[in-house]
C-alpha cells in the first residue's frame, strides 16, 4: 500500500514525523510531498533534521503568496505528482492552504482522500484555517480525528461514518521530545540570560493580530508590559509586519527571537513560566506539558485545554496581562489527546480501510 503525505507548514511538519515512522515500522510505501508553503529553513528543513523525517520525495517550492495564489499554485503543481505516484490514500495535515490544495487535488483525480486532525472546529469563520479544514473534512472519504469533540463535531455535519477516533498525533511527537529534553541545557536561556521559570515564551502569527496596526500594536503592548521576560518567537512575517507598522518587537519586557528547532521550543517551553500565543499547536503543546498558557483569540478549537483550565482566551490587553499573572491550574491527569500511539492507529486504519484492501473472508 502506498500513502502520499501533503505537508508545508511547521504544525504539519511535526505531525508527519510519527506518521513517517509509524508507515516504516508497518512496512507500508509512504511517499512525502513538500509544497514549500513555509520556505524558511528555520522553519522547514530543520525540523526535517530534528525530527528524524526522512527527506521529501517531492518539493514543489511554491513560496510564499496570498491565499489564492498559493493555493492555487500547490493544487496545479499536485497533478502531475499524484498522477506519477498514483497512491491509495492521499494524507492532507491540519488546516493549511497545502491542505485544502492536496484535498481538491485528490477529489478531482478521484484518488481517495484522508484528513488528519478532522472535526476541529473554531466557528469562526473569518479564519481561512476554519475554511481549509472544513471543506477538507466534507471532500474528504476518512475523517481522522483527534479528540471526541471533534468525532462530535463531525457527527453533527453529517459525517460521522466515514469519521475514526485515532487520537492525536501531536502528542506521539511531544512525548517523545519531552522525554529527550529533559534535564539538558536550553541554548536559548544561556543566551538571553533567563532563568528556568521566570520568562514567558510567545508565539503570534495569525492575520486577525498582526495585519490591523491596532490589534498588533494592543497586543505588543500588553506583552511589553508583564512583569517577567516575555521572549517572542517571531516568524519572518511578524517581523515584517511590525516593520510595515512602525511597531518594535523589543520593547520593555519583550524580547524578539527567531524561531527554534522544535527540540528547542520543547525545551524552552518546559522551563518558561508560561505560554502566550494564538497557535492552535502550541496552546495543546502548553497543556501536554503541563504549562499554563494564555491563548489570544476570541475561540479556540482544542476546547478541552480550556475546561481543564490550562488555557485562557484573552482578547485585550488587561485580560491578556491578567491570565497570564493567574496562578498555575490544579494537576490534572486527563488524557483527551490520547496516549501518544495514534500514528500507529492512523496507518492501520489507512491499510484496513484503504479501497484497494482485500474485504473480509
Amino acid at each position: 500500500m502506498k500513502i502520499l503525505s501533503v505537508v508545508g507548514a511547521r504544525p504539519q511538519f511535526v505531525k508527519l514525523a510519527p506518521i513517517a515512522q509509524a508507515a516504516t515500522a508497518a512496512g507500508v510505501e509512504h511517499v512525502i510531498v513538500h509544497t514549500g508553503q513555509h520556505y524558511d529553513p528555520m522553519l522547514s528543513d530543520v525540523f526535517f533534521r530534528d525530527l528524524g523525517i526522512p527527506a521529501p520525495d517531492v518539493h514543489l517550492g511554491v513560496g510564499s503568496g496570498s491565499h489564492g495564489v498559493q493555493t492555487g499554485a500547490i493544487l496545479g503543481a499536485l497533478d502531475a505528482v499524484l498522477d506519477e505516484h498514483r497512491p491509495d490514500w492521499v494524507l492532507a495535515y491540519g488546516d493549511t492552504n497545502s491542505t485544502l490544495a492536496a484535498a481538491v487535488a485528490a477529489v478531482k483525480l478521484h484518488v481517495p482522500l484522508a484528513h488528519l486532525e478532522a472535526g476541529l472546529r473554531s466557528f469562526n469563520r473569518r479564519m481561512p484555517e476554519e475554511h481549509n479544514r472544513v471543506l477538507t473534512d466534507h471532500a474528504a472519504d476518512l475523517c481522522l480525528a483527534p479528540t471526541q469533540v471533534a468525532m462530535d463535531h463531525l457527527a453533527s455535519e453529517g459525517l460521522g461514518r466515514r469519521s475514526v477516533l485515532v487520537g492525536d498525533v501531536m502528542t506521539d511527537v511531544l512525548f517523545q521530545v519531552r522525554d529527550s529534553v529533559v534535564g539538558r541545557d536550553v541554548p536559548l536561556l544561556t543566551e538571553l540570560g533567563l532563568e528556568p521559570g521566570e520568562y514567558h515564551l510567545a508565539t503570534i502569527h495569525r492575520a486577525e493580530n498582526t495585519d490591523d496596526r491596532d490589534r498588533m500594536a494592543m497586543i505588543v503592548e500588553a506583552l511589553s508590559s508583564l512583569d517577567r521576560s516575555v521572549v517572542l518567537l517571531a516568524h519572518p512575517r511578524v517581523v515584517a509586519k511590525a516593520a510595515e507598522h512602525g511597531l518594535s518587537l523589543d520593547a520593555g519586557s519583550l524580547r524578539s527571537h527567531a524561531p527554534l528547532a522544535y527540540p528547542d521550543l520543547v525545551a524552552a517551553a518546559l522551563r518558561s513560566r508560561g505560554v502566550v500565543t494564538d497557535s492552535g499547536g502550541l496552546q495543546k503543546e502548553a497543556f501536554l506539558l503541563r504549562v499554563p498558557c494564555t491563548t489570544i483569540r476570541t475561540e479556540t478549537e482544542w476546547v478541552e485545554t480550556v475546561d481543564l483550565g490550562w488555557n485562557v482566551l484573552a482578547n485585550d490587553a488587561d485580560a491578556i496581562r491578567g491570565a497570564v499573572a493567574r496562578p498555575v491550574p490544579g494537576a490534572t491527569e486527563e488524557a483527551p489527546y490520547g496516549d501518544g500511539n495514534a500514528a500507529r492507529r492512523v496507518v492501520e486504519t489507512l491499510v484496513e480501510l484503504a479501497p484497494s484492501a482485500p474485504s473480509p473472508a
